[in-house]
């Protein structure tokens, strides 16, 4: 499959051919299931057989049309333009309180309000945790939008969407959830293992919460776009993007009311719900209502994201594409961290090599990495750059990384790396090059308790983005950090945003929690440093289309290792379906393409040579492949360079075209 900016021979995403049909649809739980009535126009009801049903111009949507129906079967069939089933929406839904379980104990009539462009649908619920609850479907010609509203008072716990926790009349209890009409499910975020396209029985996190560790490593964007794809067809490998018939499920509202942390895909067997972690720090205080869940058709699963950023736009909730920024900003960069982390897995081979155990035979990569901010000091960034300078290759930005910092949440540079940080800035310039410093999110070390989210012991977990004593910390901190009374700095690399505080016994400041709170961070930092230099340049790893005003460029971030058999997932192949979620999410901002780490040197220099065709290059490496320990040489070094001219060239001439 090729596209834009990638050259043929590049490894891509495997070619699917869209006009292969799609499989045997998976059958409604309905039998028989209720007719299509796609409508040629606007939106149709319909009331026949005991079935309320309206219509778009690619669904029906049917559903008990009495009291007694819906209390026998809450569900609604979503038929698509073609009849077959995508799914059975389950009309429960559970808001659950802290303390309180949300259960319902009956279901009302569902009420049609037939308005000029749509079709509200409203279905009340029996709460044991709220005065009311309420399912309402919005039908458009284009769209179905599932959202939850209840009416209390409380603090939030888990939501679960499209399913939850009832006891019926017919004496069914428990857990109950929508039926899986579809084959697969499109995560628009990195994970490891790899796998954006998984089959319709595995879960799916997208949200602000994750690490390394097992289960958690979905945090590479953060937040991704809100949006899971349906597909009709199966993937064939952890980077394959499946054709055939797709379904956006999208969530819609105001980056201010994205106060979860993680939103996820829960299927069981076959059926599913979406659940939002709320836990404990969003306050109802009469009405609240859930972000809207929308469902729409898409080209393809690029286009679900797409889809979503449009939906967004059009509702005031992200902003149009940026306008471009300066020419700097497209400039090579090279990010000091993987060459600190080759000194580091090079000290480590030759301490092992000198002592009785002998070669090892893996380089334990923890031990690489927690060695590595050692080697973030003046001297060996020179001895970087200069190698570098000497093969010809003079990087535009240079990335100062972790760590140039004495405590991370001040932002004081340690004199012992960086004896006069702010010198090194200068004589940077002098050259014609900018500087960014690179920048842990959410880590509070250093800065007063009483600015950070705490847990029951009063330890600092995390900075509070809700407490504004914090927020104008931070815009002092950006202040001495970017202006010319200060170190002079161009810019930042924002990191672990995927860091945000998570967990229901933690306190902070009543306000944002969650996504909402990492934009309002996000915000001021990115606020304060074109206050303090308007040129300045935030990188960031937030991917959701709510996210475009507070950054200017985003990054594919670090590269993953292995698919679901623990077998290698190709570099380029990962980067290339990444590159693809960025263009639709944010298309007007700028991409870093990253380079860290590399498993070798062969597919080191391969991604090197095509990144100019997804993105700014970025140059991590210098004197050798950290996990292999490969040398890199002057040949290879070679290969950078020219690759750089060419995109050099390539950017100036697009430049001029504009002009």
């Amino acid at each position: 499959m090729a596209f834009p900016g990638v050259p043929a021979d590049f490894p891509t995403l495997s070619d699917a051919s869209d006009a292969a049909s799609d499989p045997a649809p998976i059958p409604s739980r309905h039998e028989p299931s209720p007719p299509l009535r796609p409508a040629e126009q606007g939106v149709e009801v319909t009331r026949e057989g005991g079935w309320l049903t309206v219509s778009g111009r690619w669904y029906s949507l049917s559903l008990a049309a009495d009291e007694k129906g819906m209390n026998r079967s809450p569900y609604a069939v979503l038929l698509g333009a073609d009849g077959n089933n995508w799914t059975d929406i389950n009309l429960l839904s559970s808001a659950h309180r802290i303390g309180v379980a949300d259960e319902t104990y009956g279901l009302d009539g569902v009420t049609v309000d037939e308005q000029e462009d749509s079709v509200l649908l409203t279905v009340g619920q029996r709460s044991t945790a709220w005065d009311r609850r309420e399912t309402r479907i919005r039908c458009t010609p284009e769209t179905v939008e599932v959202s939850i509203a209840i009416r209390g008072q409380g603090d939030l716990d888990d939501v679960t969407v499209f399913g939850g926790d009832a006891v019926l009349r017919s004496g069914a209890a428990g857990a109950f959830r929508s039926a899986v009409g579809f084959r697969s499910v499109f995560a628009p975020v990195p994970t490891e293992p790899v796998a954006f396209v998984r089959p319709s029985r595995a879960s799916a996190t997208l949200g602000v919460v994750g690490d390394a560790d097992p289960g958690r490593l979905h945090g590479i964007f953060s937040p991704p776009p809100f949006a899971f794809g349906l597909g009709r067809r199966d993937a064939t490998g952890p980077t394959d993007i499946p054709g055939g018939s797709w379904l956006g499920l999208s969530a819609r509202d105001a980056v201010e009311n994205l106060t979860f942390t993680t939103l996820r895909y829960e299927p069981l067997d076959a059926g599913f719900w979406l659940r939002l972690s709320y836990e404990g720090h969003t306050r109802v205080d009469g009405e609240w209502t859930s972000p809207a869940f929308v469902l729409r058709p898409a080209a393809d699963a690029f286009d679900v994201v797409a889809g979503h950023r449009a939906d967004l736009v059009e509702h005031g909730f992200a902003t149009a594409a940026p306008v471009e920024g300066p020419a700097w900003w497209d400039e090579p960069m090279f990010c000091g961290w993987g060459a600190q982390c080759a000194r580091s897995a090079s000290d480590f081979r030759r301490s092992i090599e000198a002592s009785a155990s002998g070669e090892p035979d893996e380089v334990d990569d923890d031990i690489i990495v927690r060695a590595a901010p050692a080697y973030a000091r003046e001297s060996a960034y020179e001895e970087f750059l200069g190698r570098l300078e000497e093969n010809g290759i003079v990087p535009g930005t240079v990335v100062v990384d972790d760590r140039w910092q004495a405590e991370y949440g001040t932002a004081t540079p340690d004199l012992e790396h960086w004896p006069d940080l702010k010198r090194w800035i200068a004589d940077r310039h002098a050259r014609g090059q900018r500087v960014l410093l690179w920048w842990k999110a959410w880590d509070p070390s250093g800065l007063p308790v009483e600015e950070c989210v705490t847990d029951p012991t009063g330890r600092a977990v995390s900075v509070d983005p809700a407490n504004p004593a914090y927020l104008a910390h931070l815009r002092e901190i950006v202040a001495g950090l970017l202006s010319a009374d200060g170190l002079d700095a161009d810019g930042f690399k924002v990191d672990f945003t995927q860091r945000a505080p998570s967990g229901r016994h933690l306190r902070g400041t009543p306000g944002p929690w969650g996504a909402a709170a990492l934009h309002l961070m996000l915000r001021t930092l990115h606020e304060a440093a074109k206050e303090t230099k308007p040129d300045a340049l935030v990188v960031m790893h937030a991917v959701h289309p709510s996210f475009g005003d507070v950054g200017d460029m985003v990054r594919l971030n670090d590269v993953l290792q292995y698919d679901v058999g623990h077998d290698p997932a190709p570099v380029a192949e990962q980067v290339v379906v990444r590159q693809r979620i960025v263009r639709a999410a944010l298309p007007g901002h700028p991409i870093d393409t990253d380079q860290w780490p590399m498993p070798n040197r062969d597919e080191w220099l391969a991604y090197a040579k095509a990144q100019s065709r997804l993105g700014v290059p970025a140059l991590y490496y210098a004197e050798s492949i950290d996990r292999s320990g490969e040398p890199i040489l002057p040949e290879h070094l070679a290969i950078v360079r020219d690759t750089w001219d060419e995109y050099r060239e390539l950017v100036a001439g697009r430049r001029a075209a504009r002009s």
